[in-house]
Parts: structure tokens; sequence; C-alpha cells
């Protein structure tokens, strides 16, 4: 018996085994009979939807010819998009990521598929197929490395977002090598790749690299704004960001004024805030605008106070906490900065954390706070929070001080934050003794995972390198 290495072999020895005629498995399968016998035959190809029902009249999982399916495509008859494009759009759903490597690179040689995959894996990170995407974009952008072309510059852009994840050394890793593509994008593009390097920047407390980015937004968006507003050009744009050209103008002040806040020049940040205020100039209409203008307006009303208190100004707080206390999305930033003033200026903030009890930390998922709030920021923030909890019931004598420590350590090693990690440390050092023995056997094993996460950082830093 010849050896089953295609498709049609094991068909061809299931009818034999299961004493089916052609007619039988056509009515069993629900193909064609005529359709059947050319395919046995040899003499039409296997299509897509043929396959499915190949595959579920034999009772087989559906992806059982998939690596075969890979040669039936190039080896067996000529390739044909319509028949590779179902077949990679499948291999997605049932995360068959191999064959789908095995599909661009047999394609790539000719470079006239490349636009008809970039299209492909447009549609998978549409459908949050980003594995399956991430190997397109890959392989696109190792075939048009000298091309210097937008297509690749967009590749580029969607590996960086589909890379950004916890770890805070590979979410800059992936900041590097995108950073040097995003000129050659559309300005739209530009404006969503600024955001998003921004929010990577920012949770790495990088803040003159995160200025620069915002000064940068905020040029790109005052332009295109002009542009899109001059009468003699109202065309219909081919692109839009993903939010309305006057938000990026906006956010850019409000990252500004972050940034000065990070630096402790209050006075400045205030100024910032003035301008993220600022509607006056902003010519669109309608209930969405209104929703992002009256969001800036809550930030702005909330930041002109958290400012006053972060400068000291202990009368403000209760203030402040009542505005924010009926806003639940922004409880959880309010209380991070709230405890890291009470350590600054040596205030007892028990009552404001005990009208918080349920975010003394956090326990719900941090996307709960919506898209606004960046993932990666967030994550920072909470593991910081931990720590500053930490400091101020240590430092009070409290027992729930070093249990706040540890989660500390926990959160903050596992997105792999080198100063969180650090001040951790110095913490449990500083009120050692106030550690059980049970905590002291946890901080032991914690540390011991830190090591080991940094060794494997620093092994893969140097192949990076």
């Amino acid at each position: 018996m010849k050896p089953l290495t295609t498709i049609r072999s094991h068909l061809e020895a299931y009818l034999y085994s299961q004493q089916l005629s052609i007619n039988q498995f056509s009515i069993q399968s629900g193909i064609n009979s005529g359709t059947l016998s050319r395919i046995l035959s040899g003499q039409q190809p296997i299509a897509m939807n043929h396959l499915k029902l190949i595959t579920r009249g034999m009772e087989l999982p559906e992806d059982h010819f998939y690596s075969m399916y890979v040669d039936e495509c190039f080896l067996y008859s000529a390739p044909t998009w319509r028949r590779l494009r179902p077949f990679i759009l499948n291999s997605a759903e049932l995360g068959r990521l191999d064959c789908i490597e095995l599909i661009v690179k047999n394609l790539l040689d000719n470079l006239t598929y490349a636009p008809m995959l970039f299209e492909v894996a447009e549609d998978l990170f549409q459908e949050h197929h980003w594995q399956a995407a991430a190997v397109l974009y890959k392989n696109i952008s190792a075939s048009e490395k000298y091309q210097h072309s937008e297509r690749l510059a967009l590749c580029q852009y969607r590996l960086f977002r589909i890379a950004l994840g916890d770890s805070q050394i590979l979410n800059l890793q992936a900041a590097l090598l995108f950073e040097c593509y995003i000129e050659r994008l559309e300005v739209p593009d530009q404006l969503d790749g600024l955001k998003a390097l921004m929010h990577v920047y920012y949770s790495l407390h990088k803040w003159d690299k995160v200025d620069a980015l915002a000064q940068e937004m905020h040029r790109l968006a005052m332009l295109s704004y002009h542009h899109l507003h001059q009468s003699q050009r109202r065309e219909r744009q081919d692109k839009s960001p993903e939010k309305p050209v006057f938000f990026y103008a906006l956010y850019s002040y409000l990252m500004r004024a972050s940034v000065c806040e990070e630096f402790r020049d209050y006075e400045s940040a205030l100024k910032y805030v003035a301008l993220y205020m600022d509607r006056s100039w902003i010519l669109e209409k309608g209930e969405d605008i209104r929703h992002i203008l009256d969001q800036f307006q809550e930030w702005g009303t909330a930041n002109t106070l958290l400012y006053r208190m972060m400068s000291g100004d202990h009368e403000v707080l209760p203030e402040y906490v009542a505005y924010i206390a009926p806003h639940a999305s922004e409880i959880f930033v309010a209380l991070y900065h709230i405890v890291i003033s009470a350590n600054r200026f040596s205030w007892n903030v028990d009552e404001v954390l005990e009208q918080f009890p349920s975010y003394i930390p956090y326990r719900t998922n941090l996307k709960d706070f919506g898209e606004l709030h960046n993932q990666q920021i967030l994550a920072d923030q909470y593991s910081t929070f931990l720590s500053e909890l930490a400091n101020y019931y240590l430092r009070n004598h409290r027992p729930e001080g070093m249990g706040f420590l540890l989660q500390s350590l926990e959160s903050s090693a596992k997105i792999k934050s080198d100063s969180i990690i650090i001040k951790c440390v110095n913490l449990f050092e500083q009120f050692r003794h106030q550690a059980t023995e049970e905590q002291t056997e946890q901080y032991r094993l914690l540390i011991g995972e830190v090591q080991e996460s940094n060794d494997k950082k620093n092994d893969y830093a140097s192949s990076f390198v």
C-alpha cells in the first residue's frame, strides 16, 4: 500500500477501510459526488470548504489535515489566493500559527502577495487574533526591510501594539524598535502611535521622553486640525485617528501637566490644566464631542485640587476626596496620590482610606478603569500604590504594612519594575523587625524569584543587543 502522504491518499484509505463508495461518502460529507470524484482523481484542487466537509465526513478534528493542506496549496496545485486567504483565516481561528508561517514563507518569495497578506493581517488585528497577525506582520516586515515603505512602518506599529504587556523591559524594547518607524506613518497613525509610546515611557518614569513626545503630538495635532478646518480643504479624509484630532492636542497638555507633577512643578502643571480645559477653539459639535470635552473638564477640576494637595495644602484634601468620591473610575488614582502626599508630608489619612475599603488595595481587574487609563501606567501605579501603603502603615507601626509591602514586591516583580523592587527591599530592611517569621520567609522566596527573573532578563537583554 502506498504511503499516506496526501489528503487524497488519506481519503482513499478511509473509503477503502469503511467500504464506502464515492456516492455514499458524498452523502455522508455533503460534497457533490462529481466534485469528490474529480478531487480523488487529482483533476480538481481541494478548496477550503471541501477540506472542511472531507474532515467532518471522516469525523476528524477540523485542523487534522492543515499541515498537509500547505503542501496541497503549493506542491500539488498552483497557489491561488482564493484558497490561501480562507486557509490563513481558519488557521488563525484554530491557533495553527505553524501553518500560517509556512504559507507566508512560501508566498513572500513573490512580493506581489505582500499587500494581500497585509490586508489579512489588518483583518486579524481588528478581530484580536493578534498572535496570528504578528506572524504576518513579522514576515512582511522581513520581506520589505529595504523598501522604506509605509506598509513596513505600519507592520512595526502593529507589532509594537501587540508586544505591549506586563513586562516593562519588553515594553521598552518594543518601544525602541518601533520609534524609528513612527515618522513614516500617516499623521493619524502617528498621533495614536505617539500616544502609545508616551504610555510606555510614562510607566517607565522616563519623563523627559514623555514630554518630548507630548510636544510632538501637540505639533502634529494642531497642524492636522488647522488643515482639517481650512475652508478650501473640507474634503473627506481617507484615514482618521482613533479619537477626534483635537483630543490629541488636549491630551498632550494633560501629559505635559503630568510630567510637571512628577518634577513637583505644580505651578507649570496648573498652566497646562488651564490649556486642556479650554474648549473655546474647538469647532466640532455633537454628543460624543461634548463627552470628551466634559471628561477633560472633570480631569482639570480634579487635577487642580490634586496639585494643590501635592504641593502640601492639607486643607484641600476633604474637597478633593468629596470631588472624586462619585467618580468610581477615578478613586484608585486619587488614593494613589493621597497616600503619596501623606507619606511626603506626614499626614494622617486613615479616615480617607477607611472611606474606600474596597480600593485598599484595588482588587478588581485594572481594566475596569477603561480605555483612557492605560494599562501599563496603571500596573506601575498599582505596584507603587502598594509600596506607598506599606510605607504609610509601617511608619505608623501598623501590622498590615508588611502585607502590603510583600504584595508590592510580588506585583513589581511581575511587571519587572526595578525601581519599585528596590524601594520594597529598602522598606523591608528598614522595618524588618515588624515582619513575622512567615512574612520573612515569603520575602526570601520572592527575592529568589526576582533574582531568577533578573538573570533571565539579563540573558534576554544580551541576546537582544
